[in-house]
C-alpha cells in the first residue's frame, strides 16, 4: 500500500510543529506518512523570519512579516516554552522571561535544526490554488515554483493549512486619510520605531500591537503618542506623553478629531487594527471563514475543517499559549492522520463540538477565564498524544502574573522574571532594563 502524501502550507511556527510531530513519530521506529511543506519564503519561520522589506516581496508576492526590528516578546517566554526542547537546552543556561525576537527565532529554529526536517521544505514556492477530488477522495495542489517561475500540480491525502492569520492586514478608511500631511502605515508595515523619532504619532486601536508599537516609539524618542479605542482604554498608567482617547473620527490635514469633540496635531498614523483570516489560494468549500476567537469556527476539536475532515488547520484561535499550542495541535492531527485517533464521521457530531466550544468561551469574558480556557484546551489535546506533558497551569500562572504585572507598570513588566514549567529553574533578571536595552541583539542579550 502507497504511503499517504501530506501537504503542510506554511513552514512558521505552526507548520514546524507539525513536521517535528511526524519527525517524533518516525523517531520512535513507527512509518510515517510523505510529508511536504510549501513555503512562500526564502527561509523558515513565518512570521519571526524578519525582512526589511513591506508591501511586496522580491517576487511581488505580498510580504508575510508583520515583526519589526526590535520586537521584544510581549508575553512570558515560560508560557510558550517547548516541552521537548527547553530555553536552557537550546542556550545552554537559562535566560530572561522577555526575549526579543532575534533570541526567540533562535530558539524556535534551533528544535528543527535538531530534528532535521528541513529537507521536507520547498522554499519560494506559494501555494496557488487547493482542490478537493471528490471522486479520489484526494486533494490537487497547484504550486508556484518562483526560482524556476513554473507553475506544478501534486496530489495529496490530506492539507495541513498552518499559514497563520496575522499577515493580512485589516486596514479601515476614515476621513481625511487620502489627503492627510504625514504618513500613514499599517501595525503590519512597522519596521523600525527610530523612524518617528522627534514625532507626535497616533496610534489606532486598544489590543496588544497598539500597546507595544507606541510603547516601542515611546521608548525610541517619539516626542508624544495618542491611541485611540472605539469600546475601551487599554487603561494602563501611561507615561506622561501618552494619552488615550476615545474613538477616532476624521482626520483635516494633520488635525485628528476624536469622539469626544478633542483635536490633536499629528505626524504619523499607525494603524494597530488586526488582521484577517485571508487564505485566498482556497476555494469556498475548503475555506476558514472565522474571527480571531479562542474557539474558531467550523474547526472540530480547534483542528479538523468539519465541511471536509481531511483537510486541518493549525494556530487559527486567538492566542495567550502559542509555540506549545501549535504542538498540541500538531501531535494531534499527526495521530488523526496516522489513525491513532478517531475523526467522526457524522457532520453533526464535529458541528456539535465547535458549538460547545463556542458557548464555552462565551460564558465569560475574563482574562483568567480565557487563559484558562486556552490552557484546558492544551491540556485536552496532550491528553490524548504522546506529547510531553507539562505543567499547563503553570503557565497560566505566569500569565495571570504577566497580567498584573503589566497593570503595575506597563513599561517595565518586561523586567520580571518566571519560572520554567519545564525544568523548574528561574528565569535571571536581565542585565538591562528593556526601557534602557536599545540593543537587543542576540549576542548582546545573551551577555551575563
Amino acid at each position: 500500500m502507497t504511503a499517504k502524501r501530506i501537504a503542510i502550507i506554511g513552514a512558521g511556527p505552526s507548520g514546524m510543529a507539525q513536521m517535528r510531530a511526524f519527525q517524533s513519530a518516525q523517531q520512535k521506529g513507527e512509518e510515517i506518512p510523505e510529508v511536504v511543506c510549501f513555503e512562500k519564503q526564502s527561509n523558515w519561520g513565518g512570521l519571526w523570519n524578519y525582512t526589511w522589506r513591506t508591501g511586496l516581496d522580491e517576487y511581488g508576492e505580498p510580504v508575510h512579516c508583520s515583526m519589526y526590528r526590535y520586537l521584544w516578546s510581549n508575553g512570558p517566554k515560560e508560557g510558550l516554552e517547548f516541552a521537548d526542547y527547553s530555553f536552557e537546552e537550546h542556550f545552554g543556561k537559562q535566560i530572561a522571561s522577555y526575549p526579543p525576537r532575534a533570541v526567540l527565532f533562535d530558539y524556535m529554529v534551533g528544535r528543527v535544526e535538531k530534528a532535521k526536517i528541513r529537507k521536507w521544505i520547498r522554499f519560494n514556492s506559494p501555494v496557488r490554488f487547493v482542490r478537493y477530488n471528490e471522486a479520489e477522495e484526494n486533494f490537487t495542489v497547484t504550486v508556484h515554483d518562483q526560482i524556476e517561475d513554473s507553475t506544478y500540480e501534486e496530489t495529496f491525502d490530506h492539507v495541513i493549512c498552518a499559514s497563520g492569520h496575522f499577515s493580512t492586514p485589516n486596514v479601515p478608511f476614515y476621513e481625511g486619510f487620502d489627503t492627510f500631511n504625514g504618513r500613514i502605515l499599517h501595525a503590519h508595515d512597522f519596521r523600525d520605531a527610530r523612524e518617528f523619532a522627534g514625532q507626535d504619532i497616533l496610534v489606532v486601536g486598544s489590543s496588544y500591537s497598539a500597546e507595544d508599537i507606541g510603547s516601542q516609539c515611546w521608548k525610541y524618542g517619539a516626542n508624544s503618542i495618542t491611541s485611540c479605542y472605539r469600546s475601551a482604554p487599554m487603561g494602563f498608567d501611561w507615561p506622561a506623553n501618552w494619552e488615550e482617547k476615545p474613538a477616532l473620527e476624521r482626520v483635516d490635514g494633520k488635525t485628528v478629531y476624536f469622539k469626544d469633540g478633542t483635536t490633536r496635531e499629528i505626524d504619523a498614523i499607525i494603524l494597530c487594527t488586526g488582521y484577517k483570516h485571508f487564505f485566498n489560494f482556497l476555494p469556498d468549500d475548503l475555506r476558514l471563514k472565522t474571527a480571531n476567537r479562542l474557539a474558531a469556527a467550523d474547526l472540530y476539536k480547534g483542528v479538523v475543517f468539519v465541511k471536509n475532515p481531511k483537510m486541518f488547520y493549525l494556530g487559527m484561535q486567538d492566542q495567550w499559549f502559542t509555540f506549545n499550542m501549535f504542538d498540541a495541535q500538531a501531535w494531534w492531527v499527526r495521530d488523526a492522520i496516522m489513525g491513532k485517533i478517531d475523526v467522526p464521521s457524522d457532520p453533526e457530531v464535529l458541528q456539535a463540538d465547535v458549538e460547545e466550544r463556542v458557548a464555552r468561551e462565551e460564558e465569560s469574558d475574563d482574562v483568567k477565564y480565557a487563559i484558562k480556557y486556552q490552557g484546558d484546551y492544551i491540556k485536552e489535546l496532550i491528553a490524548e498524544t504522546d506529547y510531553p506533558s507539562f505543567d499547563v497551569d503553570g503557565a497560566c500562572e505566569a500569565f495571570y502574573a504577566w497580567k498584573q504585572h503589566k497593570m503595575d507598570d506597563i513599561m517595565a513588566f518586561r523586567n520580571n522574571s518566571y519560572r520554567s514549567v519545564i525544568t523548574g529553574t528561574m528565569a535571571p533578571v536581565h542585565h538591562t532594563s528593556w526601557k534602557d536595552a536599545l540593543d537587543d541583539s542576540l549576542e548582546v542579550y545573551l551577555q551575563n
